[in-house]
């Protein structure tokens, strides 16, 4: 209700994004004006240079036709419920005439749940890589003809799990597995990984390398990593039904980042916040940069 009745109109939306796009005050992009004042149709006009700057211009919203208000009702569908929405859900929960409508919105927000310059992670992290997709026959060991994989990073927060991060990757060689750990773990922090040949000869990184098969279950030192891997496999199976395809697989990836590293906020408003916020800073997706061929693996 509290949500309802501060976002009930198109007005209480546009100032709400005013203020988290421009938290110091309009400033034109052509001159650095400070001064302005909006037209009718959604757009500031510079007192300065005169030119005209759209609120939405540049963000997630850009050339939508529906209202902020359902675009509000929405960020707050995905925000509030803990395992998320399906676009079938979204849709039946706004009243859309039109799953890809639903479907469309969801992949646009997704694209804004991950900033591209968040901190690393650091400390002691355990890193590993997992498999998405139905078994594949004659295939063995490590190699894939239809499957993702996934290279999963997790803090070790002794008996408790920090921050993790997720990424598709093409294969599990020496350089793709580098780059990941590169671009996701502070240098100086103590990388901890299974036996596999490829996480040889970290360069910045401490590394404590362990052979699993070795060792009992209990005994296994990435009991965190697979602990968010079963919980990232069950919720593309559960909220998702598994149909998730290898295309769009980085993006339900950024989502289940977004959630899981907020999991220990107790306000429900804050995610809202911070989903509004990084989408008036995130690119715009139009709808054919977003579907693709796809394949559901």
């Amino acid at each position: 209700m509290e949500f309802e009745n501060r976002f009930r109109s198109e007005g209480d939306c546009i100032r709400y994004l005013c203020e988290l796009r421009w938290p110091e005050g309009f400033e034109c992009p052509s001159c650095g004006g400070k001064e302005s004042w909006r037209l009718k149709r959604g757009l500031w006009v510079c007192r300065e240079c005169r030119h005209q700057t759209s609120l939405l211009a540049g963000t997630v919203f850009q050339d939508s036709h529906l209202p902020l208000t359902i675009w509000f009702r929405a960020m707050w569908l995905i925000t509030s419920q803990k395992h998320g929405i399906s676009a079938l859900g979204l849709q039946r929960s706004l009243g859309l005439g039109s799953y890809r409508t639903a479907w469309a919105m969801l992949h646009k927000l997704r694209r804004a749940m991950v900033r591209p310059d968040r901190d690393r992670l650091h400390g002691l992290v355990g890193v590993d890589e997992t498999y998405w997709g139905a078994r594949e026959k004659g295939v063995t060991g490590r190699l894939i003809e239809k499957k993702a994989i996934i290279m999963v990073a997790v803090e070790e927060d002794g008996p408790g799990i920090g921050r993790i991060r997720l990424r598709r990757v093409d294969d599990v060689t020496r350089e793709t597995l580098h780059a990941f750990i590169a671009d996701s773990i502070e240098p100086g922090s103590t990388v901890r990984t299974d036996g596999l040949q490829s996480y040889r000869d970290l360069d910045v990184h401490a590394h404590r390398r362990d052979v699993q098969r070795k060792m009992d279950q209990e005994e296994h030192s990435l009991q965190h990593v697979h602990r968010v891997i079963a919980l990232l496999k069950r919720w593309l199976l559960g909220t998702h039904q598994g149909a998730v395809s290898r295309t769009h697989l980085d993006f339900y990836l950024d989502e289940f980042t977004f959630r899981f590293n907020r999991r220990k906020s107790a306000s429900r408003g804050k995610l809202f916040y911070r989903l509004a916020q990084q989408a008036v800073q995130v690119p715009p997706s139009p709808l054919s940069t977003l579907v693709r061929p796809q394949s559901v693996v």
